[in-house]
C-alpha cells in the first residue's frame, strides 16, 4: 500500500479550514500539522489532534512535512512560498500567487530553479465540468473557437464593505473575484495576447471598483469579452450557477459561452447548441446537454497534488501558470487605469 503523503496547511482562515477538510478526508493524504500563530489555529488543531506551529520555521523544528498547502494572507504568499522552497518541500499556494507580477516572478524562478513542484490553487481547473468543456472544446467538435462570453455578477452585502480594506484599491472583483474565471478561461481557450478594460465604482462610490467591463484577444485569433460586478443581483456567475460552492444557492443558469464554428456550448451545464446538416440561422438548431459526474474540485486538487509529490503526475497548475494568469489580472487593471490597449509578451 502506498504511504499518504504527509502535509501541513498554512493558515486556518477560510479556504485553510476547507483544506484541513479535505486534507483529512483524502485517501492519499494525512494531515501532519497546521501552522498559524493565532488561538484559533492553535485550538483547531488541538481539536482534531494535529500538530501545530506558529510558524514555518517552528514547523520544520518538530517536523518536516512531504509538501506545504499555503493559504495565508494574500500579501504573505511570496514570503511564505520562497520558505517552503529554500527548504526543498513542495507547495501549493492558494490564488493570486502573489500581489504583484515581480513577487510572483520570484517565486516562480526560485521553485524552478530548486526544481521544487510549485502549485497555484486555481481549483476550477479541477472541476469536472471544465475538465470536459476542455475535452470537447479539443475535440474539435465545437470546430474553431472564434468567441467567447463569461459574466460574473452577484451582490455583496453592505456589510461585507463596514470592514475598511474592502473599500480599497485591490480589494475589488477583478482581483478578488475574476482571477478565477480568466484562469478558466485561459484554461480553456488559450493564452491571452491583448487587453482592453473600464472599471467603474457608481454603485457605491468606494475607491476600489464594484463593476468592469473587459475584452480579451486569444493567441488563437478568438475574442472575449468578460463583465463582473459584485454591486449587481443576478443569478451568472460561477458560484451560483455550478454549485461548487455549498454556501451559495444553485440558479440552474450559464455563466460562460463558448462560440464555434460548428457549435457553441454553455458552462456548467454543457449544453452544445449546433445545426444537423447545413449550418445556418435559418436551419433548425438543436441541444445536447453532455452529461459529466460530479466531484469536489477541492477534494480533487489535493488528490492531484499527492501525486505530483509522487511523480506520477505533471503540475495541472503550476506556478508559471498562476504567474501568467496574474499577468492578464494586472493588464486588466492597466488598461482600466490608462484607457489604452494592453499587449501581453
Amino acid at each position: 500500500m502506498t504511504r499518504k503523503v504527509k502535509l501541513a496547511v498554512l493558515g486556518a482562515g477560510l479556504i485553510g479550514k476547507r483544506h484541513i477538510e479535505h486534507v483529512r478526508a483524502a485517501p492519499d493524504a494525512e494531515l501532519m500539522a497546521v501552522v498559524d500563530p493565532s488561538p484559533t489555529g492553535k485550538a483547531l488543531a488541538e481539536d482534531i489532534g494535529v500538530g501545530w506551529a506558529p510558524s514555518f520555521s517552528a514547523l520544520i523544528e518538530i517536523g518536516r512535512p512531504d509538501a506545504i498547502i499555503i493559504a495565508t494572507p494574500n500579501q504573505v504568499h511570496v514570503a511564505n512560498g520562497l520558505e517552503s522552497v529554500a527548504a526543498g518541500i513542495p507547495t501549493l499556494v492558494e490564488k493570486p500567487i502573489a500581489d504583484d507580477i515581480d513577487s510572483a516572478k520570484n517565486l516562480v524562478e526560485a521553485a524552478e530553479s530548486a526544481g521544487v513542484p510549485l502549485l497555484v490553487g486555481h481549483h476550477r481547473r479541477h472541476n469536472p465540468l471544465i475538465q470536459k468543456a476542455k475535452e470537447t472544446i479539443e475535440s474539435g467538435r465545437l470546430g474553431r473557437i472564434l468567441a467567447v462570453h463569461g459574466t460574473c455578477w452577484f451582490y455583496k452585502p453592505d456589510d461585507n464593505f463596514d470592514i475598511a480594506w474592502r473599500r480599497e484599491k485591490g480589494a475589488g472583483p477583478v482581483f478578488l473575484n475574476l482571477i478565477h474565471d480568466v484562469d478558466s478561461l485561459r484554461y480553456l481557450c488559450g493564452e491571452v495576447v491583448s487587453v482592453q478594460a473600464i472599471e467603474s465604482n457608481a454603485a457605491r462610490g468606494n475607491a476600489v471598483e464594484d463593476s468592469a467591463a473587459i475584452l480579451l484577444r486569444f493567441r488563437s485569433g478568438a475574442l472575449g469579452t468578460i463583465t463582473v460586478s459584485d454591486a449587481i443581483v443576478a443569478p451568472w456567475s460561477w458560484e451560483l450557477t455550478t454549485g461548487e460552492n455549498p454556501a451559495c444557492p444553485q440558479t440552474g443558469e450559464a455563466c460562460y459561452q463558448i462560440g464555434g464554428a460548428h457549435a457553441s456550448m454553455t458552462i456548467p451545464y454543457l449544453d452544445v447548441w449546433y445545426n444537423n446538416q447545413k449550418r445556418g440561422w435559418h436551419e433548425p438548431i438543436h441541444q445536447e446537454r453532455i452529461r459529466v459526474d460530479q466531484a469536489d474540485p477541492l477534494a480533487l486538487q489535493i488528490r492531484h497534488f499527492c501525486w505530483v509529490i509522487r511523480g506520477e503526475e505533471a503540475p495541472r497548475v503550476s506556478g508559471r501558470e498562476g504567474l501568467n494568469t496574474l499577468k492578464v489580472i494586472a493588464a486588466v487593471k492597466q488598461a482600466a487605469e490608462t484607457g489604452q490597449l494592453i499587449r501581453l509578451g
